[in-house]
């Protein structure tokens, strides 16, 4: 990526390494021009909602050191000033830094306190890269450092992204609902083993995919509680060094109120700047919900599939034609989608485990690749699901002639005769059926083990799909099996 443009007027910015020309106009500065010549490796940058939650750290921050008299009043107010806008996403374009980058996140923390620091001398009547105004390091970040702004900054992220993700989890939730209401009246066989099973009904294999996504949302929002456990204060190694006694808390309850988050501050510094267990925690909770959609998305495939060599339970909807060969073909694609969205969280969880096992003594350096995975997920899943939806769910209809025909043909009908005749002889009029070709409804008439009255009544589909009292009583139970 080229930082500057032919003939582009330039200003020329120093660090302890040298001095680098830097486009004149640009707000990021001489650190972040380093980082983006060292790391040209994906073309990604920062996810918006890491780029608005460390404004509002430094924000935060900002306003504790205010009021502790701890940086000139003026300067204070510029960078919260330059720092709401940064939240509000004016900035985005300044933040150059790759997501595959340097440890810890240093060099998108300076491209922060860069842009930030530019804003504010421009402010206070300043101009771009005069730091004798504003100062990245003196004031920007005074009393902070990379190693507990952003662990801080990550988990916040999480937290602000995680928001968007709930409703459009409550919307599958009660959409899958409203299908299992639907097609409750509605038999079928079940299947287990890719074989035939007792009947059941449509209605419930619906809610059954409802409850699984309502415990992973439950389990996911459970998950997100560790974040709110923050470091903010620790510093360099989590001893709090170059800060004032109450900069903690004062910091962190001014993040809460910013950001709109129940945060507060960890019991044990050093241990929230050594382990990541929060993010683990999280990424964790994500992919169980990333397995989860792969597998009800495997089950929409297989109950659409056809419309006349497969199961064709279900009809979903038709969103475009689906070969470039076959006409009149058209394609789940949306469970395509799904499937391969959650392949993409369960592998982004795998990257994630792996950066935060790597930790090493005081600081765990492998944070931007667990920032940038938590949050892909995170948005991947919840625009998915979103699509999901309402593009699919929504518009599932049933095809109850198929239901009706593949209930009434399942072997395993013969499991309701289990108490009455026994599961041997059950077993024989299963395996007579499957030989024959006859239902078993029609084998039990013919072998005369029950009466017509009683197979109507035991081998009645609906019946079969919720717990019953037998039929007769221990006594006539007995009789039957005699016969």
């Amino acid at each position: 990526m080229s930082l500057t443009q032919p003939n582009s007027a330039t200003r020329q910015e120093k660090d302890s390494l040298g001095t680098k020309e830097i486009p004149a106009h640009v707000y990021y500065g001489i650190q972040t021009a380093r980082a983006v010549e060292n790391f040209p490796i994906s073309g990604m940058r920062a996810h918006p909602s890491l780029i608005r939650a460390i404004g509002m750290v430094k924000e935060a921050a900002a306003e504790a050191n205010l009021s502790l008299g701890l940086v000139d009043e003026k300067v204070a107010r510029a960078v919260m000033h330059a720092a709401r806008e940064v939240q509000e996403g004016k900035f985005n374009e300044q933040f150059l830094v790759d997501v595959f980058q340097a440890g810890a996140g240093v060099s998108f923390h300076m491209n922060a306190n860069e842009v930030i620091a530019n804003r504010a001398a421009e402010i206070l009547g300043g101009k771009l890269g005069d730091y004798s105004v504003v100062h990245p390091n003196d004031h920007v970040n005074y009393g902070q450092s990379t190693n507990d702004v952003f662990p801080t900054s990550m988990r916040l992220a999480a937290l602000l992204e995680l928001e968007k993700a709930y409703p459009v989890l409550d919307a599958l939730v009660t959409a899958l609902d409203q299908k299992g209401n639907e097609f409750h009246d509605i038999l079928k066989s079940g299947r287990t083993h890719m074989q035939d099973a007792v009947p059941m009904r449509l209605g419930q294999e619906f809610s059954a995919f409802a409850g699984a996504i309502r415990r992973s949302a439950k389990a996911l929002r459970t998950a997100s509680d560790s974040l709110r456990e923050l470091g903010l204060g620790g510093s360099a190694v989590g001893t709090g060094i170059n800060t004032h006694p109450d900069y903690r808390e004062k910091a962190i309850a001014n993040l809460a109120r910013i950001s709109g988050q129940a945060l507060n501050p960890v019991d044990d510094m050093r241990y929230a700047m050594q382990s990541n267990f929060a993010m683990a925690n999280v990424s964790s909770a994500l992919r169980n919900l990333g397995l989860e959609v792969i597998r009800i998305s495997n089950d929409l495939r297989l109950l659409s599939s056809g419309p006349n060599t497969g199961f064709a339970e279900i009809n979903l909807p038709g969103l475009q034609p689906g070969s470039s060969i076959m006409p009149g073909k058209i394609n789940p694609v949306i469970p395509e989608l799904l499937a391969m969205v959650g392949f993409q969280v369960v592998g982004n969880d795998v990257a994630v485990a792996m950066a935060v096992q790597a930790g090493q003594l005081e600081l765990n350096v492998m944070m931007p690749t667990m920032a940038y995975n938590v949050l892909q997920s995170t948005t991947i899943l919840t625009n998915c699901l979103r699509q999901f939806t309402e593009r699919c769910v929504e518009g599932i209809t049933a095809n109850k002639n198929r239901c009706d025909f593949y209930v009434q043909a399942t072997v395993s009908l013969a499991t309701a005769l289990n108490p009455y005749i026994g599961y041997a002889k059950a077993a024989e009029i299963a395996k007579e059926a499957v030989a024959s070709g006859k239902s078993i409804i029609e084998i039990a008439r013919a072998k005369k083990l029950l009466s017509d009255e009683q197979i109507k009544e035991i081998l009645d589909p609906a019946r079969m799909t919720e717990p019953v009292r037998p039929l007769d009583a221990s006594k006539d139970r007995e009789k039957l099996k005699a016969k």
